[in-house]
């Protein structure tokens, strides 16, 4: 199924906002949910790569920033 070229996938995102593909006629795995894009494999593919821009976790991305703010209050 993942290698076949007629399968129509959806665009899926999780939490911590990480891009996967799922199956379009399969229920979503627990934890993710549908951004609205569907496709051929590689049409998601590529539409993960325009938009995940940045590969960190939400919750590592948030714990940064916290880190940065609280060391430019200090200074």
């Amino acid at each position: 199924m993942w290698d076949d070229e007629n399968t129509h996938f959806q665009v899926v995102v999780n939490h911590e906002e990480q891009y996967s593909i799922w199956p379009a006629n399969r229920e979503l795995p627990l934890g993710w949910t549908s951004v609205g894009k569907e496709g051929n494999k590689q049409e998601c593919l590529d539409y993960i790569e325009e938009v995940w821009t940045d590969m960190r976790p939400l919750s590592l991305r948030k714990k940064m920033e916290e880190m940065a703010r609280n060391q430019q209050e200090g200074n």
